[in-house]
């Protein structure tokens, strides 16, 4: 932990915080629909769309200057329908407050091994075993070194000690003690009982160093503990299903050197692929050029041309669902120039190129009379008139279902998306979250469409 200055101060701040979150937490559940009577994408009950609902944590929240991001974390995970019992320890208590973290979840947060009235309302060992994941957020070096060497002189070591359930850490301390030997010893240790530690970010941090050390951020968190609640992949709503997204840009080659593309960074797409396999589908992911890593559990098949993308597609038929994610080039250059083009000429020369129109690959999909997936679905980035240009193509190509965005601020390679989900019957209003979020959202969206066929099939 960091030594720093000012905990009144930070008191204050957290206060501002709070205010924060809990009017972003309330404006959260308040998404809107367009027409709620219409809207129908085959969901009975949609108090149950998430498939984490009813899923609890226990969160120890250790000391240290990043300890105001559990209170997002809690947001996060609530968000999601999954819900939390705070630990707060001592030191923890020097940078949040019970009050901030009780408001948040709802629930009371305990502190106090010895507390006669703790203990008669839920005892310490129940307390442990009260969740589904214990996650310790921050886990400063003090709490792994308790862990890892079995010592239980407070509540959070005790509930550590005595929990028979899956235990997440999220480090954050400065540097030098992320690099000593006895934190790597003590990693070590915990990693080889089966807790999961997770890898902190780098960065700068509040005592002024730069390094290893600080808090991943709460959306990172929020994904590992929904891995983890998931369950290994091949178990879930989708086991059973497959499904074949594409994801990335396309690249055109005008030339062994140039290439017509766009700015998509394939992460909306992997992100996708990653939350259709947690919920045990088979995923194949056709991904044009990215420099992301492809998620576990996923089949990757790498193309560069909207041609090779179209080819990969066709050979990964037949499957259940189909989401077309990728950026696919609306045209190419009719011909590859063997050697490097000169583009550049006089005032007086002029340089012309002939272009070819690419496959429509979702097209072809949402046409298909065999084979064709019993759910497809498509993506459309627009700068304007998002819901009427989203539902034209919903028309034009197809489709079940048609997510679309407003591309024109920094949705492409950003971290967040807003969304509407677009379908025949009416129009969903996602509000602004992390892009594993929409996609873990939509790939649960799918599973209760899947699983309403199915009680409909048997009745």
């Amino acid at each position: 932990m960091c030594a720093v200055a000012g905990c009144a101060k930070r008191r204050r701040a957290g206060g501002q915080l709070l205010t924060r979150l809990l009017s972003r937490a309330r404006q959260s559940h308040q998404s809107a629909w367009c027409n709620p009577d219409q809207v129908s994408l085959s969901i009975k009950d949609h108090s149950r769309r998430h498939v984490l609902d009813g899923k609890r944590i226990l969160l120890i929240v250790g000391g240290g200057i990043a300890a105001y991001k559990s209170l997002e974390l809690i947001r996060l995970l609530a968000r999601e329908g999954i819900g939390a019992r705070v630990i707060l320890t001592r030191a923890g208590a020097e940078f949040v407050t019970p009050l901030s973290l009780g408001s948040l979840s709802g629930d009371k947060v305990y502190q106090e091994l010895f507390s006669l009235t703790d203990e008669a309302e839920m005892g310490h060992i129940e307390l442990s075993r009260s969740a589904d994941l214990v996650v310790v957020c921050p886990a400063t070096a003090d709490l792994m070194a308790k862990a890892a060497n079995g010592l239980a002189n407070d509540l959070a070591s005790t509930a550590l000690l005595a929990t028979d359930k899956p235990v997440l850490m999220v480090p954050t301390m400065n540097v030098r003690m992320w690099e000593h030997a006895a934190t790597k010893r003590n990693v070590a240790q915990l990693r080889a009982d089966g807790v999961t530690v997770m890898e902190p970010d780098v960065g700068p941090m509040a005592c002024g160093e730069f390094g290893a050390g600080r808090l991943p951020e709460p959306e990172r968190i929020a994904k590992e503990v929904r891995r983890m609640l998931a369950g290994p992949k091949g178990h879930g709503p989708l086991a059973g299903f497959r499904a074949i997204i594409t994801a990335g840009p396309t690249r055109e080659p005008l030339d062994p050197v140039r290439f017509i593309s766009n700015h998509s960074s394939g992460k909306q797409g992997y992100a996708i692929a990653d939350a259709l396999a947690r919920l045990g589908a088979d995923v194949r992911l056709v991904t044009g050029p990215t420099q992301l890593p492809i998620p576990d559990g996923v089949t990757a098949l790498r193309v560069e041309t909207a041609v090779e993308m179209q080819d990969a597609v066709k050979a990964s038929l037949p499957a259940d669902i189909f989401i077309g994610v990728a950026a696919v080039a609306d045209w190419r250059p009719a011909t590859r120039a063997q050697g490097k083009l000169k583009l550049k000429g006089g005032a007086e020369d002029k340089v012309a190129l002939q272009l070819v129109e690419n496959p429509d690959i979702l097209k072809s999909i949402g046409a298909k009379r065999k084979d064709r997936p019993r759910l497809v679905i498509g993506f459309a980035a627009e700068t304007s008139d998002v819901e009427r240009h989203a539902r034209g193509k919903l028309a034009r190509k197809g489709c079940d279902w048609i997510v679309a965005n407003d591309v024109s601020g920094d949705v492409m390679g950003g971290a967040d998306n807003e969304v509407l989900l677009v379908t025949k019957a009416g129009t969903e209003r996602w509000p602004r979250m992390g892009k594993a979020e929409v996609a873990m959202k939509l790939a649960e969206r799918i599973a209760a469409t899947f699983d309403d066929s199915r009680t409909n099939a048997a009745e």
